[in-house]
Order: C-alpha cells, then sequence, then structure tokens
C-alpha cells in the first residue's frame, strides 16, 4: 500500500509552525442541541478562529513550509472566500504577496476581508471550480506558489491541528462531524484522530447540490459533478481533491448529505438558541446531526468551520425561516368599502395578538368588483397553531381568508 501524503507527523509539526499563529479554538458542549439530537454535541468553535475560520491553519501552515525563493515570488490562490482570508493573512505575517481569485459572487464581506490582508483579489467564474482555472493561467504568468484550497499535503495538515486540538480538549470523544467541499478539512482531521484514536467515528457531511465526495465515497473512485449549487457557499466544489479523496477512503466511516432547508434552519437555530453566528458550510455538520443523519453516540463534536456570512444572505434565511416556521403569514381578504370595515378587520388580529408588519389596502383594481376593498397584511404569529387559530377566527367572523 503506498504511503499516505500525510501522516500524524506531519500533523503535529503542523501544530509547532502553527502556534502562535492561530487560535486554539473553544470545544463546547451544548444543552439545547444535546436535547434536540439526543445525545451530548459538542461544537469546535472555528468560527472564532482568526479571519473568522479553520482555513487559516492549512493557508498558514503551507507558507510556512515555502523557501525564501518561492517566497520572493509571492503566492497565489483560488477561495470561495475563507480560503482566500487564511492565504491573505499568511502571507501578510510571511511579508509576501498574495493574489487571490474568487468567484464572481462570491459574498462581499468576504472579498472585502481579503483586500483588508492586503491581498489583491481578481473575480473570476461563477464558482469556485472556474476561479481556479484562471489562478491556474495566472500563476504560469507570474511564478508565484500556488497555494491550493483543499488537495496540498501542507495545507491538509494544517487543517488536521483541529483534530489534535478536540483529542486533547475531550479525550473520551466519540465522534466528530466535519463538513466537507474539497475534503482537506475532513482529510486532515481524520487522519490525526485516527492515528491516534482508531475507535472514534469521523464523519463527513456535505450539501445535497454538491455531492462530489460523498459521490465519490461511496462509489469508491473519485468523482466530479457537473455543478454545484447550495446556499453553503464555501463547500460548492464541483471537483474533489484526489490526496484527499484516497485520505478520506483510508480513514472517514462515512459521509452523508444534507438539504439546503436543513442548513438555513440549523444557521437561524444557532442565532436563536446559542447566540452564534456560522455561515451555512460551517453549520451543516450539526444541521446533520439535530435532523437525524449522524448514528448517534455520546460526546459527538460538530466542527463550526467557519462564521463567515453575508448579511444579505442572513435576512433572507430569517426571512424564510420565519414563514416556514409559521410566525410570518401573508394573507389577502376582501371588505366592504365604508367608513370603518377595515378598523373593525384589524381589532380581530389584534384580539389574537397577531403583529401587522406590513398592510396594503386597495380601493380600486381592475378584477376588484366595485363596494369592495382588497387588503393584503403581513402578520407576525407565535407559530403554526397560533396563525390557524387567527385565520379560523376570520373565517368564522365572515371573511374569506386567502393565505399567500
Amino acid at each position: 500500500m503506498a504511503k499516505d501524503q500525510v501522516t500524524l507527523q506531519d500533523v503535529e509539526a503542523a501544530a509547532k509552525r502553527l502556534a502562535g499563529v492561530v487560535h486554539k479554538t473553544p470545544l463546547e458542549s451544548s444543552h439545547i442541541f444535546s436535547e434536540m439530537a439526543g445525545y451530548e454535541v459538542l461544537l469546535k468553535l472555528e468560527n472564532m478562529q482568526r479571519t473568522g475560520s479553520f482555513k487559516v491553519r492549512g493557508a498558514s501552515n503551507c507558507i510556512q513550509t515555502l523557501t525564501k525563493e518561492q517566497q520572493a515570488h509571492g503566492v497565489i490562490a483560488a477561495s470561495a472566500g475563507n480560503h482566500a482570508q487564511g492565504v491573505a493573512l499568511g502571507a501578510q505575517a510571511a511579508g509576501i504577496k498574495a493574489t487571490i481569485v474568487m468567484p464572481e459572487g462570491a459574498p462581499l464581506a468576504k472579498v472585502e476581508a481579503t483586500k483588508g490582508y492586503g491581498a489583491e483579489v481578481v473575480l473570476k467564474g461563477g464558482v469556485y471550480d472556474e476561479a481556479y482555472a484562471e489562478s491556474v493561467r495566472l500563476q504560469k504568468e507570474t511564478g508565484a506558489t500556488f497555494v491550493h484550497a483543499f488537495d496540498d499535503p501542507a495545507v491538509i495538515a494544517g487543517q488536521g491541528t483541529i483534530g489534535l486540538e478536540i483529542l486533547e480538549q475531550c479525550p473520551d470523544i466519540r465522534s466528530l462531524v466535519v463538513p466537507i467541499g474539497g475534503g482537506g478539512l475532513l482529510a486532515g482531521i481524520a487522519t490525526a484522530v485516527k492515528s491516534v484514536a482508531p475507535h472514534v467515528k469521523v464523519y463527513g457531511v456535505q450539501a445535497s447540490g454538491a455531492p462530489a465526495m460523498y459521490l465519490s465515497k461511496h462509489a469508491g473512485k473519485w468523482v466530479e459533478t457537473p455543478e454545484a449549487h447550495t446556499i453553503a457557499d464555501g463547500i460548492a466544489v464541483k471537483s474533489p481533491g484526489k490526496t484527499t479523496f484516497d485520505l478520506i477512503q483510508k480513514y472517514v466511516d462515512d459521509i452523508f448529505v444534507v438539504k439546503d432547508d436543513d442548513i438555513a434552519a440549523t444557521i437561524l437555530l444557532m442565532m436563536e438558541r446559542a447566540k452564534m453566528i456560522s455561515e451555512g458550510a460551517g453549520a451543516i455538520g450539526l444541521a446533520a446531526m439535530l435532523h437525524g443523519n449522524i448514528p448517534h453516540a455520546d460526546k459527538t463534536a460538530a466542527v463550526i468551520s467557519g462564521g463567515n456570512i453575508d448579511v444579505n444572505m442572513i435576512s433572507r434565511i430569517i426571512e424564510n425561516g420565519l414563514v416556514k416556521s409559521g410566525r410570518r403569514i401573508k394573507l389577502l381578504t376582501h371588505l366592504t368599502d365604508r367608513p370603518g370595515e377595515l378598523r373593525r378587520f384589524v381589532s380581530y388580529i389584534e384580539e389574537y395578538r397577531a403583529n401587522i408588519v406590513y398592510i396594503y389596502h386597495e380601493h380600486a383594481g381592475r378584477n376588484l368588483p366595485i363596494g369592495q376593498t382588497q387588503v393584503e397584511m403581513d402578520l407576525e404569529t407565535r407559530d403554526h397553531a397560533h396563525a390557524e387559530i387567527l385565520v379560523a377566527a376570520l373565517r368564522r367572523a365572515g371573511y374569506r381568508v386567502e393565505l399567500l
């Protein structure tokens, strides 16, 4: 059997290089998520890492292994955002130039943060793979060293330091749940954990819209997908790593997929119940645990890989989550066009303790009969049951109410 491209010794060496460069992030037990999952859930909070993501570990380790000659030519990378910031920070610390190629749809917050660390940012392509192709072209032109987002032994070893930290922080951990894009994080953690504690289960999780490593693992061969669509932009990868695939085949127990709706619901839940911000890729492991994908085992840790989420995405997730949980409803009704009718209708809303967020009262319209008005409302309600009670009461009062 061929020797692994990444070993425990590589991860241990990376841990020494990174001492003082990265934070040793907390591993916290969560009472609320443990209750929901039915077993003890711990969260490895890499969203509290420098740059807001685990990526700084692998990028910094890789840059620190470069020769003086390589550093003189600078580094280049392709990234949807978090790796970009990791490379930019690592290059800034080493005093060398960094060029980062990012997809055109990369969250603005990640683009600006990358520039803030001193890197030159080039926007190219719709997804990571297209940005990667452009970075390869630029690398040939400039002679800069390419720092791969996931399929590089030094990067994988840097990410694996998370596994060593978890074992140190909780020696009796039973299983780990790790997000997957190209596989660098999972490959590094699995290599470290299985080398030290082979009894610990290591699971990977991908978005159902970007399942390349899941398909590869279950097919027993490297597989790429024609597209990758998910709200978890940090793991929207069509072509997984080949070095990472080999390590994942050897060390990872299983891989699961999670729907975007479950990821979004978990992001909202983390904000409301844990007062914690996570991006889609960061929340996916916990989403798998809360939605029954992961085999039950006490002391299971989810790696919350990053917290760099665009505020516009947060807004959409909140609005969508409120609608799905029955806490925001939109209704339409018609009233007789006479003084006091709107006030009488609104009195029912008040009686049943719903809050009016938006109201539009139309007196004339192409399809509106003479003598009637149309009312459209957005309401805040407590839950589905509260909304159903309110609508039933309005209908008993004689109003024809339509939910939009």
